[in-house]
């Protein structure tokens, strides 16, 4: 076994296989960028050496000098994890040239599965089940057309060499084909440096479910499990779990005996993934092999019982491999849930920017959370948004899937926008729940699984109340240490408690929501058992709140009283949806400036307390385009002085390696571009204006 292992990697999984070398006694080398020079697996590694500014080019895709690294610091072996250089055959190739083992499989075998169309016809030579498709290396345009017409639609145009939904366009009819390859090869050269693009028939419903293998250089391979990551957007796995559902004993071994032909076809090493699409006849057809331990193997890990990246270096050191085929069993279900930083409303757009609040649910035998971050790191808009993956394991499927929802109500992250209420719509989802559900459900229930993140009007009155009732528990605060400080400080005028002679105290607070609307509140307080007692009307309920906070945690009680259209009052029941409703609870709060966070189940509710008089302004920018997150301008579609139609593709802009189209929101004339391509821009910035062909009209009128 190694002594010293670098990690050529960031992030969560570089801690993940931190932890693993670690237990196993072997020393660690962390890398890092300029944007990671104080992230978390920096601080647990033994050493760290730094690569370079932030962008992946300039740091962790830089494999001579990861290579001089390890030859510098004594490390004998080199973990790429995934992604950057996990699937790079040349880098690969030079670890072997340099005596350095590299933790996955040959170089000669990384190539080969390397660019999707060769992958797929040594498949087919192994008699692994194909969709059909066009994988040649005759890659005009003209050719290209021509081969999709011939195939039909719709089909799948993606990248020869890429990965993780980049580079892969779904084409519905002849007329989108040109675009959609063009489109294809501009993010497949950004993302892997080559735009070589294969073409297959697009399977309507399918699922996604792959095989693990592990092979040893003693002859050895097996497959541990399979595992279905249908639930995905933009082509990107979301949730995943393991066992797949619903599959017969039969089914299993067909596709696990094909995964290890996959494997055995190009003399393969190390941990692999075979994925395949499982059509509704229980067909299935190869899809790519992942020569890497993939971002979703903890499911794996907690129905087998097994460490792979334990596996994997014992692999890569020579040894064989811990199990055979009928060694391995598989017990109980798991789940994965990835959380990232993205905003689900805004057609899950990457966001970057600080963890000013972060709060994981419990771990144990049946919770476990890899992570890459803590409180106060930034997620980077230069890599991969990803904030942390959350597991969970139990003996069957619906109880480790309970297990995944009260898990994700428990995890609390403010800062910046994540999608940890996306995915507890999806866990709670019925279709979900019975497992019925292809790789096409979140675009199938996106809009019910979107608008159910929306809280019913009466939970949104609620926190409102409660983020009310906080801000006079922080005067309160306030008003204390102001008074300690003052030279009478149990005079009524020392604080700010709204006190009135004979009347009961009045307060006003003015908090600017998420929808940047303005909420001005008026409260009453009155003394109820020696405690104050504070009611708020808002439309037609009555909430009436006490509480204390105490740290970060408000602790109230709430009810909310409803009229009805005689004015008669009634209590609202306790559904689902408003079980903070004549409940006593505890809620985390997280406070950055003016700027706070309450956390009720998986839903966060921002707001930003003002002052009462203060009125805010909303500038309104119908006419004006800006960007929806940092990123690189690619191209402009259309010239300054051009008429364009609302809906029309104005900028291409790039965002973490993905295609983003901006569009003009009305018809009018473009009227300025303040971005060329290749230009960097920040989330907001304004990037072009569009003149409405009204005030054009008008204009013109005034000028005649």
């Amino acid at each position: 076994m190694f002594t010293k292992l670098l990690i050529a990697n960031r992030g969560e999984i570089a801690c993940r296989i931190i932890n693993t070398a670690k237990a196993m006694g072997v020393r660690t080398v962390a890398l890092y960028s300029d944007a990671d020079i104080n992230a978390r697996h920096v601080a647990m590694a033994d050493e760290a050496f730094y690569l370079g500014g932030s962008a992946p080019a300039d740091s962790y895709l830089k494999g001579d000098l990861i290579i001089d690294i390890a030859k510098q610091s004594g490390a004998q072996a080199i973990h790429p994890g995934y992604g950057f250089l996990s699937e790079n055959a040349e880098f690969a190739l030079k670890c072997e040239q340099a005596n350095i083992a590299f933790v996955g499989p040959s170089s000669a075998a990384i190539d080969s599965m390397g660019s999707k169309s060769a992958a797929k016809e040594i498949m087919g030579a192994a008699n692994v089940p194909l969709v059909p498709g066009y994988h040649g290396d005759a890659q005009d345009n003209e050719l290209l057309v021509s081969e999709a017409n011939k195939m039909g639609f719709p089909l799948l145009i993606k990248a020869a060499f890429g990965g993780g939904g980049k580079g892969m366009r779904i084409v519905e009819n002849s007329a989108e084909v040109l675009d959609a390859i063009n489109s294809a090869r501009r993010e497949a050269i950004s993302s892997f440096g080559n735009d070589k693009l294969l073409m297959e028939r697009y399977l309507r419903q399918p699922r996604h479910v792959e095989v693990q293998v592990f092979a040893d250089s003693h002859g050895n391979c097996i497959y541990l499990s399979d595992r279905d990551c249908s639930i995905q957007r933009r082509h990107q796995k979301v949730v995943e779990e393991a066992p797949a559902p619903g599959l017969s004993d039969a089914l299993r071994v067909k596709m696990g005996e094909a995964a290890v032909a996959a494997a055995k076809a190009i003399n393969y090493e190390g941990a692999g993934t075979v994925e395949f699409l499982l059509d509704t006849d229980d067909s299935f057809y190869f899809m790519e092999m992942n020569t890497r331990l993939q971002v979703e193997h903890p499911v794996t890990e907690l129905v087998t019982g097994q460490d792979l990246v334990k596996w994997q270096l014992m692999v890569a050191s020579g040894s064989e491999l811990p199990l055979k085929q009928s060694e391995v069993k598989i017990t109980g279900h798991a789940f994965e849930a990835r959380i990232y930083a993205e905003d689900p409303q805004n057609d899950f757009l990457p966001a970057s920017g600080k963890l000013d609040f972060l709060r994981e649910p419990a771990q144990s035998q049946f919770v476990r959370i890899d992570s890459g971050v803590r409180e106060n790191d930034v997620i980077s808009n230069f890599y991969d948004p990803m904030i942390s993956k959350l597991i969970t394991w139990d003996e069957s499927r619906p109880r480790a899937l309970q297990r995944l929802v009260h898990a994700l109500d428990d995890y609390q992250i403010s800062g910046l926008k994540h999608n940890i209420a996306f995915l507890a719509n999806i866990a709670k989802h019925t279709a979900f729940k019975d497992a019925n559900f292809s790789t096409d459900f979140i675009e199938r229930y996106g809009e019910g699984l979107l608008t159910q993140s929306a809280v019913s009007p009466e939970q949104q009155k609620i926190a409102l109340g409660l983020a009310a009732l906080y801000q006079l528990c922080v005067r309160k605060q306030q008003a204390k240490a102001t008074a300690q400080t003052s030279h009478d400080p149990y005079s009524p005028w020392s604080n700010n408690s709204g006190f009135r002679l004979n009347s009961a105290n009045r307060h006003q607070v003015a908090l600017l929501d998420d929808d940047h609307e303005i909420n001005h509140l008026d409260l009453i307080e009155t003394q109820v058992a020696g405690q104050s007692q504070y009611q708020l009307k808002l439309d037609d309920c009555l909430i009436t709140l006490t509480g204390e906070l105490v740290a970060e945690i408000l602790h109230a009680e709430i009810s909310l009283q409803k009229f009805d259209s005689d004015n008669t009052e009634q209590m609202l029941s306790n559904s689902h949806s408003d079980k903070t409703n004549g409940h006593k609870i505890s809620l985390p709060v997280s406070q950055v400036g003016d700027d706070f966070t309450l956390f009720i189940d998986s839903n966060s509710y921002h707001y930003r307390a003002l002052q009462s008089e203060v009125i805010e302004e909303q500038d309104n920018l119908e006419d004006k385009l800006k960007a929806p997150m940092n990123g690189t301008i690619v191209t402009q579609l259309v010239a300054v002085g051009d008429s364009v139609k609302a809906g029309q593709g104005i900028m291409v802009m790039e965002a973490m390696k993905m295609e983003y189209t901006i569009e003009a929101p009305f018809d009018g004339i473009v009227s300025a571009f303040f971005f060329e391509p290749g230009e960097l821009v920040s989330d907001g910035e304004l990037l072009a204006e569009v003149e409405a062909k009204a005030e054009i009209q008008t204009e013109k009128e005034q000028a005649g």
